[in-house]
C-alpha cells in the first residue's frame, strides 16, 4: 500500500484503507482502547486500537512504545465526534521502524519549557515540535519568494566567493584563517562582488548567501554567521531607486507569507500586515522624534537598539507602519564607498530600514567616480589604489549604481515575533556556539 500523508487525509475517506508513517508524539492507554498520536511532516493524527479489533501482540506492545519512535501503521478512517479532526485511523496493523531511546534529552511536546541552549543541542528533536517546524517551513517559503521577485525584476543571481584576501568592511570584523599558509577571511558581504558585477554589465545581480562577522555580541538579534540577501542595481537617479526596490520586495513577500503560509501562521499564532507603503524620515527626523519621547540621540551616532525599538513604536502609532527607512545617516558612521550627497557633504545617501524596532537593512548610492572614491577613502585613512581589484573596477567605465543588505534571519525574526534571532536559523553560531 502506498504511503498516505497526514494532511491528505479527510472526512470524505471514511473507511478507506490507509499507510501512515511517523513519529509517536502521545500514547493513552484505557483498558481494552489504546490511543496514539501520530505525527508526520505535514500534520498529526489520532490512531485507535480496540483489543477485540486487532491482534493480541499488537495490542500489547503499543503501551510499551517509546515516545518519539518511529513507526508504520495500516488502518481505516474512521468519522468520529471525539477526534480532533473528525476522523481518527483504527489500527489494524502496526511496525515500529525504529525505537527511541528513553528518556528524551529535551522535551519535544507543545507545551515543552526546555531552555533554548538546551534545545539548539537537540535540534533535530527540537524540529519534532509543529511550531517550530513551522517556522523553518515558513523560511524556506519566504527563500523562494525573495528568489522570485528578484527574477521578476531582471536580477541576475550571483554566488561569490566566501573565502577572501580581504573586504571593504572593518578589518575588526572579520575572520582571518590560513589559507596554504596565506592570510585570508572569511566574507563580511558580498559588497566588492557586487558591484563588480553590476559594473560588469550585468547591471542588476542579487545573492542569498551566508556572511562572517567577528563581532563578540551576546544579543538576541547578533550572530558571527547569517544569510544575507544582497541586491545591486546599475543606473540608478538615487537611494531612492534602491528603497522602492526593498519597499516592493517586501510587500510581496509579506503578501505571499499571508496567503501561501497560513496554516503555519495559524499555528504560530502570527498576524500578517502588509504595508501601503514605507515611511521614509531622515536621521534628523528620527532624531527629533524620538526627543520626544524622552531619547536623545547625539549629532554623530546612530541610534541604539533602544532607540530603534523605540522608534518602531512611534512609526507604528504616527504611520501604521511595521517598517520605516531611515536616511541620511552621518559620513562617521558609514563606509567611504557610500555617496554624498551634493548639498551636503556631511551626511551619506544612505539608509537603514527597521522592522518592528530591528534594523534588518542597510543600504545606499555607491560612490562610482574613481576620483571621488579615492579621496573618499582617503578621508577615512585608506589608500585605494592599494586595494587591489576593488580600485579597478571603477576605471574602465562605471555606472552609477547602489544596493543593499538585508539580514534574512531577522526579517523571519520579526516576522514571527520570535524572542530570539536563534529561533530563526536551524543551527545558529554565536561567539560560544560551534556544534552541531
Amino acid at each position: 500500500m502506498e504511503r498516505s500523508f497526514i494532511s491528505e487525509l479527510t472526512e470524505k475517506d471514511n473507511n478507506k484503507k490507509v499507510l501512515v508513517k511517523g513519529w509517536v508524539s502521545e500514547i493513552r492507554s484505557l483498558g481494552k482502547v489504546q490511543f496514539i498520536v501520530l505525527r508526520d511532516k505535514t500534520d498529526s493524527i489520532q490512531c485507535v486500537a480496540h483489543k477485540d479489533e486487532i491482534k493480541e501482540d499488537i495490542f500489547n506492545k503499543i503501551s510499551k512504545i517509546p515516545i518519539e519512535s518511529v513507526i508504520e501503521i495500516e488502518g481505516k478512517i474512521k468519522t468520529s465526534k471525539q477526534a480532533k479532526k473528525g476522523f481518527e485511523i483504527s489500527i489494524h496493523d502496526l511496525n515500529v521502524l525504529s525505537e527511541s531511546l528513553t528518556p528524551l534529552p529535551i522535551d519535544t511536546s507543545e507545551k515543552s519549557k526546555t531552555m533554548i541552549d538546551k534545545r539548539l543541542d537537540y535540534r533535530f528533536l527540537d524540529l519534532r515540535r509543529p511550531h517550530i517546524s513551522a517556522i523553518f517551513k515558513v523560511r524556506s517559503k519566504v527563500f523562494n519568494f525573495i528568489s522570485n521577485y528578484f527574477e521578476s525584476k531582471n536580477f541576475v543571481s550571483i554566488n561569490t566567493p566566501k573565502i577572501t584576501a580581504g573586504g571593504v568592511e572593518s578589518g575588526a570584523e572579520q575572520f582571518a584563517i590560513d589559507y596554504f599558509g596565506k592570510e585570508a577571511f572569511l566574507a563580511q558581504s558580498p559588497q566588492v562582488y557586487k558591484q563588480m558585477f553590476v559594473l560588469s554589465g550585468l547591471e542588476r545581480v542579487y545573492e542569498i548567501g551566508e556572511v562572517f562577522r567577528a563581532e563578540k555580541s551576546h544579543t538576541t538579534r547578533h550572530l558571527t554567521e547569517f544569510t544575507g540577501i544582497d541586491f545591486e542595481m546599475g543606473f540608478i537617479k538615487d537611494e531612492n531607486d534602491v528603497m522602492d526596490i526593498i519597499d516592493e520586495l517586501m510587500k510581496y513577500v509579506l503578501k505571499e507569507v499571508k496567503e501561501k503560509c497560513r496554516p503555519e501562521l495559524e499555528l504560530l499564532n502570527v498576524k500578517i500586515d502588509v504595508p501601503k507603503k514605507i515611511p521614509r524620515i531622515t536621521l534628523d527626523e528620527a532624531r527629533k522624534l524620538l526627543e520626544k519621547k524622552g531619547k536623545k540621540i547625539p549629532e554623530k551616532e546612530d541610534p541604539d537598539p533602544e532607540a530603534e525599538k523605540l522608534l518602531g513604536e512611534i512609526v507604528k502609532e504616527k504611520y501604521d507602519s511595521d517598517f520605516v527607512f531611515v536616511t541620511l545617516y552621518p559620513v562617521e558612521k558609514r563606509p567611504f564607498y557610500h555617496m554624498k550627497p551634493k548639498n551636503n557633504p556631511k551626511v551619506t545617501q544612505s539608509f537603514d530600514l527597521l522592522y518592528k524596532g530591528v534594523e534588518i537593512s542597510t543600504g545606499a548610492q555607491r560612490e562610482h567616480r574613481y576620483e571621488v572614491l579615492k579621496q573618499q577613502a582617503k578621508e577615512k585613512g585608506i589608500d585605494l589604489d592599494k586595494m587591489g581589484f576593488y580600485a579597478d573596477i571603477f576605471k574602465y567605465g562605471s555606472c552609477p549604481h547602489g544596493g543593499a543588505g538585508l539580514g534574512f534571519d531577522r526579517i523571519i525574526q520579526r516576522m514571527l515575533n520570535l524572542e530570539n534571532v536563534r529561533e530563526a536559523i536551524l543551527l545558529p553560531r554565536d561567539p560560544e556556539r560551534l556544534t552541531p
